[in-house]
């Protein structure tokens, strides 16, 4: 075999291995990381400023007894709805019942009384004018008609007092709410010292309280000042402790007279419906005060916004399938959403999943999904 062949050979085998490696290398290169990607989108955004408040009853009610005695009744399940004029406690009642009856006889008598010390006097008129009678002995009954007059009004009272007492003993709710744990139970000897015997709280409407600075508070005065219409309400909304909005807006209608020299804030208040009771007397809850009119503001999802220590980014995939690390400005909280005010552009496509495994200047696989 002549050299000139066996070159050619060697030639052609050269080709091949470089052929297979090639082809090797390129069946063990990994595909592009896949990631999932949403828009920047436009939305109208209401400006909020959030606080931490605290839910308050309008109506609290603690039940005491007004007189002693022992508890004959309690007629209410612990817990329960209450309305006005519901009986909640009877205290025994024969010894009340009785004082009663006493006074009825002792107004019975200072009216007899009162009778016959008027006839008396009557008489003594007439004969005094026949000079039958001294004139000191017509003063004297004169005097004996006044006192059998005092002497009924003052059975009168006694009978009148008696009558509370006796409608003292049968403890009826003040007001409409729900009633709390029973303190004391039947046989259980009550008294004015004895202190609450259950708690009644109005549940719906309720209160929110909640600090304002100063600064934020002028601010208000500033925005209002620029407003057109100075009394639309203030709207307020909250923040359950699971995080979820509660479906009901509270109408701001107090705010306090004096400012606590201890935080340097003041309360304000707002009312709420809670027809659902999901809101309980004592609980904390977060407040966002709407600030204005709705504004158009872009959005992205907060599961997109990470933190480093220079900031806030965002990972954006942009024309060539690459990513870009972004710096962002953001706003308020919108829902699952977050108002970035500066570092993006409508439409631009921000990742929300899968972003650890990619990093900025990386080739990836992008599936779109939709704005939240």
């Amino acid at each position: 075999m002549s050299g000139r062949m066996v070159a050619c050979r060697s030639f052609i085998s050269a080709l091949g291995v470089a052929a297979s490696c090639g082809i090797a290398a390129a069946q063990s290169a990994p595909p592009p990381p896949a990631v999932s990607v949403t828009p920047v989108v436009s939305r109208q955004v209401t400006e909020t400023v959030d606080y931490i408040g605290r839910i308050t009853a309008i109506e609290k009610v603690d039940i005491v007894a007004r007189v002693p005695g022992f508890i004959e009744e309690r007629n209410f399940t612990e817990g329960q709805e209450v309305k006005t004029g519901d009986l909640l406690f009877r205290i025994e009642q024969a010894t009340y019942k009785a004082a009663v009856d006493q006074a009825r006889a002792t107004l019975a008598k200072a009216k007899a009384t009162e009778v016959n010390a008027k006839l008396q006097f009557e008489r003594g008129k007439e004969l005094v004018r026949n000079q039958n009678i001294p004139q000191a002995t017509v003063d004297q009954r004169a005097a004996d008609e006044a006192a059998a007059h005092a002497g009924v009004m003052e059975a009168q009272a006694a009978l009148e007092q008696a009558e509370i007492n006796l409608g003292y003993t049968e403890i009826r709710s003040p007001i409409d709410g729900r009633i709390g744990l029973a303190i004391l139970t039947k046989g259980n000897l009550v008294q004015p010292s004895s202190g609450r015997l259950a708690t009644i709280v109005s549940h719906d409407p309720i209160y929110v309280i909640f600090p304002v600075s100063q600064r934020n508070l002028l601010d208000h005065y500033r925005r209002r000042a620029d407003d057109a219409d100075k009394s639309t309400p203030v709207t307020v909304r909250i923040k359950l402790p699971n995080s979820t909005v509660y479906p009901h807006p509270a109408v701001a209608n107090f705010l306090d007279v004096q400012v606590d020299p201890t935080t340097d804030t003041v309360a304000v208040r707002a009312t709420v419906p809670n027809p659902e009771h999901l809101l309980i007397p004592g609980g904390v809850v977060g407040v966002s005060v709407e600030r204005g009119a709705p504004k158009s503001a872009l959005t992205v999802p907060q599961a997109a916004v990470l933190l480093d220590q220079a900031g806030r980014y965002v990972l954006v995939v942009d024309a060539d399938k690459k990513v870009e690390q972004r710096r962002v400005t953001t706003g308020a909280e919108q829902g699952r959403n977050i108002v970035v005010t500066e570092g993006l552009k409508e439409g631009e496509q921000v990742i929300v999943e899968g972003i650890q495994k990619v990093r900025p200047g990386q080739v990836v696989t992008a599936t779109v999904v939709p704005g939240i």
